[in-house]
């Protein structure tokens, strides 16, 4: 009976963990946690009104995502991503997504690829509802599934980790300027020419989409990724 007690118990710590790394990420992408900046669980804490414990496991999550880092004594420092990052992260995911979409293309099933379309779809909708944490989960869950088409499991977790990686750079600047939504779109037309099975047009398809993200990403760095006064919730440091 303790036993089944002290299970429920990690269960509801684990449920906890996860809200507060959801949180963390959106104040993230909203620009409220800073590249470069550090920041304690105890003051994260407080805003989030939980105790530190979930607060730091969470941050340790984001560690292994690349997106903070732990230092001594003082808590996490948010991972500034450079240009030259981006551009490397981006040539990779070109190396292995481009081929293997092509791949894709001439194996997958039709009713395999269409059973991505509401993958697709609630990209689109996400975009256009400015849903930002939607859009990346959603987002995700396409591009990471149409790989896995290929039964390599291994390219898969590369590539999720890439994509962790880079996921959250100007983001917040790309849908105030407009730019989400085109490229939001751009995963039902890639999904309609893998179902002609083009594989070559296919390619073409997806080399362009990757192309097209690193150029807004090259956009949105023009003015600093920070979020507006109006918009800002303030976040404790210290």
């Amino acid at each position: 009976m303790g036993e089944l007690k002290h299970r429920s118990l990690i269960t509801a710590q684990e449920r906890l963990r996860d809200q507060v790394a959801h949180q963390l990420r959106a104040a993230l992408i909203a620009g409220e946690l800073r590249p470069g900046s550090v920041y304690s669980a105890p003051g994260l804490a407080a805003d989030f009104g939980v105790s530190a414990t979930p607060v730091r496991e969470a941050m340790l999550d984001l560690a292994r995502e690349g997106l903070v880092e732990p230092v001594r004594n003082k808590g996490f420092r948010i991972t500034e991503v450079s240009e030259r990052d981006l551009d490397q992260y981006t040539e990779i995911r070109a190396l292995i997504e481009v081929p293997v979409i092509g791949q894709v293309t001439r194996t997958a099933a039709r009713h395999q690829l269409e059973a991505l379309r509401p993958a697709a779809l609630e990209i689109v909708a996400a975009a256009r509802a400015h849903d930002l944490i939607g859009y990346l989960e959603a987002d995700r869950r396409f591009h990471l599934a149409l790989l896995g088409l290929s039964g390599n499991e291994r390219l898969v977790e590369t590539v999720g980790d890439l994509r962790k990686r880079s996921r959250l750079y100007g983001l917040t600047r790309l849908d105030e300027r407009d730019q989400l939504l085109p490229s939001a779109e751009e995963h039902v037309e890639l999904l309609d020419v893998m179902l002609t099975g083009d594989a070559e047009a296919a390619e073409a398809c997806m080399a362009r989409h990757l192309g097209h993200v690193r150029s807004l990403w090259a956009r949105a760095g023009e003015e600093p990724l920070l979020p507006r006064p109006q918009d800002e919730r303030r976040v404790r440091q210290g």
